[in-house]
C-alpha cells in the first residue's frame, strides 16, 4: 500500500468535491491537505532524486563520498575500537574467554602431517624395517585413525584454559590489536569502494522510505486541519 499516493488522492478528491459542490470548508480542507501532502512528498523525493532548479535536492547521491566516509568512521570508532576488541576476547568477569576452535580444527586437512610422519619414519633407522613389510604403503591404513586422533588431541589442547589464556594474551598485544583494526579497516574500505551512488541510494531508500511515507500522511492530516480552521475562521 502506497500511503503517499492514497493520501494525495484523498486530498485531491476532497478539493475537487468541495469545488464542484461549492462546499467551502471541504474545498479548503482538501486544498490545504493536498498542499501539505505534496510538500512532504516532494521533500522525501528530493532526498533521493535531483530536481532541476531546486537547490539541495538529491542530497544522498550528491553526498556519496561523505556517506562512505561516515560509515567507515562509525564502524571503526564505535564498533572496532581497541576496547571493544579486548572486551570481545574476555568474558563478563574479565577472564580469558574460551574460543570454540573445534569447527575450524575439524575442517583442517591433516593428511600432510601423516605424510610427514611417514617420511620421517622412512628416513630413520626404521626405514629398512618398513621396507621389509611393504614400505610406506603398509602405513596407509593408519592414515584415517591418525588424522582422527590428531584432531581430537588438537581440540583438547585448544579447549584447555592454559591455551586460551596464552592465546588471549598474545591477541591483546598492542601491535596485534592495531594490526587487527587495520585489517578490518581495509576490509570495510574495500567493501565501501564497491558501492556505487545508485546502490547507496537504493539501500537508504529501502530502509527509510517506508517510514518517511508517514510524513506525507501527517502532512495531509495537519494541512487539512489547518484548512478547516482557516475556512471556519473566514466564515466569522
Amino acid at each position: 500500500m502506497n500511503k503517499s499516493l492514497i493520501t494525495n488522492l484523498i486530498a485531491l478528491a476532497c478539493t475537487i468535491g468541495g469545488y464542484v459542490s461549492e462546499h467551502h470548508i471541504l474545498f479548503t480542507l482538501g486544498l490545504f491537505a493536498l498542499s501539505g501532502a505534496i510538500t512532504n512528498w516532494l521533500a522525501v523525493y528530493m532526498l533521493f532524486e535531483k530536481v532541476p532548479l531546486l537547490y539541495g535536492s538529491g542530497v544522498i547521491p550528491a553526498r556519496f563520498e561523505e556517506f562512505k566516509i561516515a560509515i567507515r568512521q562509525l564502524m571503526m570508532e564505535q564498533f572496532f575500537t581497541e576496547q571493544n576488541i579486548d572486551r570481545f576476547l574476555s568474558d563478563s568477569s574479565g577472564k580469558a574467554s574460551t574460543l570454540n576452535l573445534a569447527p575450524v580444527i575439524d575442517k583442517i586437512d591433516l593428511s600432510p602431517a601423516f605424510d610427514s610422519l611417514v617420511s620421517v619414519i622412512e628416513s630413520s633407522s626404521f626405514g629398512s624395517m618398513l621396507a621389509m613389510v611393504g614400505g610406506s604403503e603398509a602405513l596407509q591404513p593408519m592414515r584415517e585413525p591418525f588424522i582422527e586422533k590428531m584432531k581430537l588431541s588438537i581440540q583438547d589442547i585448544a579447549q584447555s584454559e592454559q591455551f586460551n589464556t596464552l592465546l588471549r594474551e598474545e591477541l591483546e598485544q598492542p601491535d596485534i590489536i592495531s594490526g587487527m583494526r587495520d585489517k578490518v579497516s581495509d576490509i570495510i574500505e574495500k567493501r565501501l569502494n564497491e558501492l556505487t551512488p545508485q546502490l547507496v541510494k537504493e539501500i537508504v531508500q529501502k530502509m527509510i522510505k517506508k517510514h518517511l511515507g508517514w510524513l506525507v500522511v501527517w502532512g495531509g492530516i495537519f494541512g487539512g486541519i489547518i484548512g478547516v480552521v482557516a475556512a471556519i475562521t473566514n466564515n466569522f
